[in-house]
């Protein structure tokens, strides 16, 4: 069993920056892929980000490419998500993701493991 929690969600001005955290607990290895999702209200949770577990080959959702970074430290057992340039319809409850042995999948139903999620607020 994989315990994870999210950090780090707030509230931030349209072109601000955040950067969330997943840190996981439990039987922990660096063989899990993580992955972030969002899910604003109405909505259904969608791809953010994703990193292997084996190389560390990152995977975004077209929409946030070029502004989103992820990146995870195996000896501290984190992932991160580092956001800039934020939207407002970027507004959503973030969740991180695990994955055992996955290659970093777009497909929620691929993953194991989720956290409780932090809310990410963006405003105009």
């Amino acid at each position: 069993q994989v315990q994870l929690v999210e950090s780090g969600g707030g509230l931030v001005q349209v072109g601000g920056s955040l950067r969330l955290s997943c840190a996981a607990s439990g039987r922990t290895s660096s063989n899990y892929a993580m992955g972030w999702f969002r899910q604003a209200p109405g909505k259904e949770r969608a791809f953010v980000a994703a990193i292997s577990w084996r190389t560390s080959t990152t995977y975004y959702a077209d929409s946030v490419k070029g502004r989103f970074t992820i990146s995870r430290d195996n000896a501290k057992n984190t992932v991160y998500l580092q956001m800039n340039a934020l939207k407002p319809e970027e507004t959503a409850v973030y969740y991180c993701a695990a994955d055992r042995w996955g290659s970093g999948s777009s497909d929620l139903n691929a993953y194991d493991y989720w956290g409780q999620g932090t809310q990410v607020t963006v405003s105009s």
